[in-house]
Formats: C-alpha cells, structure tokens, sequence
C-alpha cells in the first residue's frame, strides 16, 4: 500500500472514529470524494479491500485503522 493511500485511510478512519464514535463503520469509498478525482488510488484501496482481504462493504473504522496501521512502511 502505499504512503499517501495508508495515511489517508488511517486519517478519514479517525476522523469518523471522533465523530461518531468506535463503532462507526465505513467503505472504501470513504477515503474518495464523490467526484472521483484519483482513480488510480481508488482503485488501490478497493483492491485491498475486496481482493486482498475480501471484507465486506462495510466495516468498522476502528478494524480498519488497526490493519491499515499494522501494515510495514
């Protein structure tokens, strides 16, 4: 994964964790704009999420921010 995608994720994970608390959950879209202005870190993201780890559509930010957090730099 790199860089700029695990620090977005780990960034937007705690945002919603702050905001509405451990059990909020999210997608992947989350980490994107609805205009979708980075396809190719989009398409990063989604392959983690659904190939790599195949988890389901939603999941909770807290889950999320642990694995994405437990990653090698």
């Amino acid at each position: 994964m790199t860089p700029q995608l695990k620090q977005k994720i780990i960034a937007v994970c705690q945002q919603k964790i702050d905001q509405k608390g451990e059990e909020v959950g999210l997608s992947f879209y989350a980490f994107f704009a609805n205009k979708n202005e980075n396809p190719t870190l989009l398409m990063e993201a989604a392959t983690w999420w659904i190939q790599t780890h195949r988890l389901d559509h939603f999941e909770k930010a807290i889950k999320i921010k642990a694995m994405v957090e437990a990653l090698p730099d």
